[in-house]
């Protein structure tokens, strides 16, 4: 059987344009080698692979790593080491850097950025760095909101560690290198018990700003063409003059995504601050999609179309043809938003020396013009909100608890994992009429369902997920509504407008 899987891996490899057909004995051989096997006899009979988007990669790959395990190639099997045995057994069919990047810089010069970035997210996925299987079995949803339709995902792409891997990684031998999972080190790095293997994970370099930074994908893609833009240095994320500088010599080169950076603070930024970096993509999202329901101009920069957008969040638009004037106007916002502090609003730009305001950039082109979308963000926190005023407080706890990063502000929810068997009990103790209180997984739902169910007449087994989706969905606009500085009702308006006057 297993020398049948090296076949159909090597004949995967040249249908998704990894191996050459004049390399197929010597990937062949490669295989043997790393199977410990010394003979071999080509299966006759192998159905062709005509298409390797639709080919059952992870069936093939799980055959393969049963077999090491039988065998004792693998210390345990769980899912941290056979996904560090696969990853390692992919990483043999992939291309040496130099020739990916070739073949990326051909494709840019002669066919464009889109077809150059088109061939480079199906190869990131053939090489299996991208795990199709695991992101197909993420849940997504459209929700109506008050501010556009917006997507909403439970995450499932990320497999859970279990116990013995997590006590392995806990006693494991702790590494600075690579200095954590965005460096440029990672590119062919083995991986360990405590760090993801990536030897079949390839980098494009891009020049930001006159310096070299490396362009990826997401491996769990939470959206089309979910890509990473980071820094070659290990340095901090900071929101500057230069951020807005880099995002725009970003969409310069590729029209056809956007690019946005989490904020610089703790509580509102990105789980990696230690790493300056930006995400993008092909994809547009609710906040993209809301309009300018306030337009206003700021001295010096009538030129420069700029409004207050229609979205839970406090957010400030600027568009014009140059994106130098752009950066102009919105370093004039940063350094305000910096020092700004408006207690009848209770948003205060520092507290004994910690700074607590900042900002959550997204850059795009839309037609001749490009776009900035700046999102005034402030950590501060007290007693009743010890995880931040600005943070989905405590009665959305059961659905988000975590950061409102970049993606979530423009209209994403990213939720964790546990809720796909939540709502799934969730709907069956509806149905069965049981008292949730008494459930110790679901009693946290409670409220939420005591305040929704009596708006509903009639529920039944095939209406009920629908209707738990809807209200995740309306439970996603308030976690937005708390995390916006500025509420949506008089009061915040006129703080908003404090704050634009003072600009």
């Amino acid at each position: 059987m297993i020398t049948e899987n090296i076949t159909e891996l090597v004949n995967y490899g040249i249908a998704a344009g990894l191996v050459d057909e004049m390399d197929k004995v010597y990937m062949t051989n490669t295989l043997l080698e790393l199977f410990g096997l010394d003979e071999y006899e080509e299966p006759q009979n192998q159905a062709a692979i005509t298409n390797p988007s639709e080919f059952d990669l992870e069936g093939l790959l799980n055959q393969m790593l049963d077999y090491a395990v039988e065998k004792g190639m693998l210390p345990d099997n769980s899912i941290v080491y056979r996904d560090l045995f696969d990853t390692k057994i992919m990483g043999l069919l992939v291309p040496r850097p130099s020739d990916v990047i070739c073949t990326f810089k051909k494709l840019y010069a002669e066919k464009g950025a889109k077809a150059a970035t088109d061939w480079y997210y199906a190869f990131s996925q053939n090489t299996d760095y991208i795990r199709r299987y695991r992101i197909a079995r993420d849940k997504k949803w459209k929700a109506d909101t008050a501010y556009g339709e917006m997507d909403i995902t439970i995450n499932l792409s990320k497999p859970e560690k279990d116990p013995k891997a997590i006590a392995a990684a806990k006693n494991a031998k702790q590494s600075g290198y690579p200095k954590c999972q965005l460096c440029m080190e990672n590119e062919g790095y083995a991986g360990r018990v405590n760090h993801p293997a990536r030897q079949n994970h390839r980098i494009i370099p891009v020049t930001i700003q006159g310096k070299q930074w490396g362009f990826q994908y997401s491996p769990y893609v939470y959206y089309n063409e979910h890509c990473i833009v980071f820094n070659s240095q290990h340095i901090p994320m900071k929101i500057e003059h230069d951020t807005f500088v880099k995002l725009f010599n970003f969409v310069e080169q590729f029209p056809h995504y956007f690019v946005g950076s989490n904020a610089d603070l703790p509580i509102v930024g990105g789980s990696i601050l230690s790493h300056d970096h930006f995400q993008g993509g092909n994809y547009e999202f609710a906040m993209a999609k809301a309009p300018v329901e306030k337009a206003f101009t700021v001295k010096g920069f009538e030129d420069i179309s700029t409004g207050i957008v229609k979205w839970p969040m406090s957010v400030i638009r600027l568009s014009h043809k140059d994106y130098n004037r752009i950066i102009e106007l919105a370093d004039v916002i940063l350094a305000k938003w910096r020092g700004y502090t408006d207690e009848a609003a209770f948003i205060f730009a520092e507290t004994d020396g910690e700074p607590h305001n900042t900002i959550t950039p997204i850059a795009r082109k839309r037609g001749d013009n490009y776009e900035l979308d700046l999102v005034l963000r402030n950590n501060i926190t007290t007693e009743e909100h010890p995880l931040g005023v600005y943070h989905p407080h405590a009665e959305l706890h059961h659905i988000k608890k975590e950061n409102i990063g970049l993606i979530e502000v423009m209209g994403l929810a990213v939720l964790p994992s546990r809720l796909k068997s939540e709502l799934e009990q969730l709907a069956g103790a509806i149905l069965a009429k049981e008292d949730i209180r008494k459930n110790e997984v679901l009693e946290k739902h409670a409220d939420w369902v005591d305040a929704f169910l009596p708006t509903y007449d009639n529920i039944n087994k095939d209406n009920v997920m629908d209707i738990i989706q809807k209200e995740v969905g309306i439970v996603f606009e308030k976690v937005l509504e708390h995390a916006g500085v500025y509420k949506r009702d008089d009061a915040g308006r006129a703080a908003f407008e404090r704050f634009i006057e003072s600009v």
